[in-house]
């Protein structure tokens, strides 16, 4: 018992000194996972295939991986697979001779030869054109390359880790991706998840992000209240750990470092919905300037919100009368502009007309009980904001 104790005492020590010097940081099973294959995959030379999506810390893993291999006294090269032409990727990853191709003066030395004892990470390996594909198949076949321009065939000595936000088996499958580099990087996979599927991890990613941040930037940060804390972890988080970390330090800028509640929460969150609304927040112009801007936005959203619900109870609760029209036929009366518009349906004691709040409330919980009080699909059902959710939620005292 003694033995097993303090087996698990020394894992604990592990993981802890693994976040923090990782910055993958979390208490999820999930991250634990993650821990255990770095642990065991890191000190041997096998490639690597990491997926996920954009922004879950695919970069962290490549780094915590050649960080803890033989290899860490030799560089890490990062490529960048999909910002590369596909003209010149080829030159770019295997070097060129003198003469190559029209503007190459001289010889120039690729990512590999110039990674030579490292690794070589290849980010967004599914945006790599089919006639790169091949020679890093080579690669990891035969250790082998050639110069553009040059027949000599050299040697390097890399350890290759791809990774990607793509469905490589769709690649494949839609002829985009060779099928045998596939088959030879997937020996070991590390997927990493979404943060909406790591909810549990997002107080402790919010404060390590902050107190790093204020840190760096000489702010005295307040931290979070539990009820922002609370709203954040209920976030789709469409943007993952990246969103996250924008997220945390544009408030901590804007809001001075005042102590994070509920209201200022809601907010920026707001703020980050929708293509028209995304960050970067340009924070180079005077606080009380942005600050009237923020009110200004919430109160345009506030009245396109209660538009929108409006309209959406008027659908639901009186759905359209059909009637005959003058010539015979069919004919349609839709739900009036107006709420106070006289129904076919005549008012009894029994059926009383209700007023909008209490047709409003019943709405949302209704619609929050068919979806086991999930606020996200809630929100998507009501075609409202989840910030709009919860406030509504807060005003009607609803239990969820």
């Amino acid at each position: 018992m003694d033995l097993n104790n303090q087996i698990l005492k020394d894992y604990e020590k592990r993981f802890q000194i693994f976040q923090k010097e990782s910055g993958i940081s979390g208490k999820s099973q999930a991250i634990r996972q993650i821990f255990d294959t770095i642990e065991q995959v890191a000190p041997s030379d096998i490639s690597i295939l990491v997926i996920g999506e954009s922004g879950t810390g695919k970069e962290l893993v490549a780094n915590e991986i050649h960080r803890r291999s033989h290899r860490a006294n030799k560089p890490l090269i990062i490529v960048n697979c999909g910002a590369i032409p596909e003209g010149i990727i080829e030159s770019e990853l295997f070097g060129h001779e003198k003469g190559a191709f029209t503007g190459a003066v001289g010889i120039r030395k690729g990512f590999f030869e110039t990674a030579d004892g490292g690794t070589v990470l290849l980010d967004e390996i599914g945006e790599m054109p089919l006639s790169a594909q091949v020679k890093i198949l080579r690669i990891l076949e035969g250790k082998e390359y050639t110069r553009v321009g040059s027949s000599e065939t050299k040697k390097t000595d890399v350890r290759i880790i791809a990774a990607t936000n793509r469905k490589l088996e769709q690649e494949v499958k839609n002829g985009n991706f060779r099928q045998d580099l596939f088959f030879r990087l997937r020996a070991i996979t590390i997927e990493l998840p979404p943060l909406r599927s790591r909810s549990e991890d997002i107080p402790l990613l919010a404060n390590v992000i902050g107190k790093n941040f204020s840190k760096e930037n000489n702010i005295n940060f307040q931290g979070f209240d539990e009820s922002a804390l609370k709203i954040m972890e209920s976030y789709y988080w469409p943007g993952n750990i990246r969103e996250l970390k924008n997220l945390v330090e544009s408030m901590i800028i804007l809001e001075k470092g005042r102590r994070i509640d509920e209201q200022i929460i809601l907010k920026y969150l707001n703020s980050f919905e929708g293509e028209t609304r995304n960050l970067p927040i340009p924070v180079n112009r005077p606080t009380d300037q942005v600050e009237r801007e923020f009110i200004y936005r919430a109160l345009i959203d506030l009245k396109n919100e209660i538009s929108q619900l409006r309209e959406i109870i008027l659908t639901r609760l009186f759905p359209p009368k059909r009637l005959k029209s003058w010539e015979g036929g069919d004919s349609f009366i839709f739900p009036p502009e107006e709420a106070n518009v006289i129904y076919d349906d005549v008012a009894t004691e029994a059926n009383p007309i209700r007023s909008m709040p209490e047709m409003e409330k019943t709405l949302i919980e209704e619609t929050l009980s068919r979806f086991n009080g999930n606020k996200r699909k809630a929100a998507e059902s009501l075609k409202i904001s989840e910030r709009t959710l919860y406030r509504k939620i807060k005003e009607y005292k609803l239990p969820f």
